[in-house]
């Protein structure tokens, strides 16, 4: 009979299940930036970017990401009960889920109400109403509430590495790659497209090794489950 000597990952199915979620939502917040028009960089640009056929989907791959996240990390919290990371993995989920509900409601800002400006100023030509546009992003209300749940998320991706680490159910560096790429979630905005596509495939790339991380972890313990028989 083999002793195991780390801890167990319950509910193997479950357990897949988040990594399934964790690839998912890397490749949807990839393909965000990666779809996204961008010519909005310039106020001539603009119109075109938000009525693009590219922009309502481009958008709402982010939203679904976000989410797909926040079920992944409930999984994975619960399946790591009774391990030395377990109270930490609970607060990144918790922490997870308000800032995704700070910043969802942005996205769907950007991806529902910003083609209808772009709509009118491309019939009319009036080009003032650029300065919705601006109100929307810039407003106190909309720019304090996605900053907010960006860093909410950044504070998540941090103590997904720390559950990580302690977890002892998976290689202890595992999360870093994911707490980086969501530390850099908000500075990553202010940069160039080039640069925001390549943050896309630090997310993408950190979710991946999440889920092979959660993936490995549940082939481990069904070969064990079997092992002591």
């Amino acid at each position: 009979m083999t002793v195991r000597t780390t801890p167990v990952v319950g509910d193997r199915s479950r357990t897949a299940g988040a990594g399934g979620a964790f690839v998912a939502a890397g490749s949807l917040l990839l393909l965000y930036p990666a779809l996204r028009p961008w010519a909005d960089v310039t106020a001539e640009g603009t119109p075109a970017a938000f009525t693009s056929p590219a922009w309502v989907p481009a958008h709402l791959a982010a939203v679904v990401g976000f989410a797909l996240i926040a079920f992944a990390l409930f999984v994975v919290q619960a399946a790591l009960a009774g391990s030395g990371g377990a109270r930490v993995a609970r607060w990144a989920a918790v922490l997870w889920a308000a800032g995704a509900t700070f910043v969802l409601p942005y996205y769907g800002g950007e991806a529902f109400v910003l083609p209808v400006i772009g709509e009118r100023i491309v019939r009319t030509g009036d080009t003032s109403l650029l300065e919705l546009a601006e109100g929307f992003r810039m407003g106190p209300w909309p720019a304090t509430t996605f900053v907010a749940g960006l860093l909410l998320l950044a504070a998540a991706g941090v103590l997904v590495a720390v559950a990580v680490a302690r977890s002892g159910a998976f290689p202890r560096w595992a999360g870093v790659p994911f707490a980086l790429a969501f530390a850099l979630y908000l500075p990553q905005f202010f940069g160039p497209p080039a640069l925001r596509i390549g943050h896309g495939v630090l997310v993408a790339a950190g979710c991946l090794v999440l889920a092979v991380a959660v993936r490995r972890s549940a082939v481990l313990d069904q070969r064990d489950a079997g092992d002591a028989v």
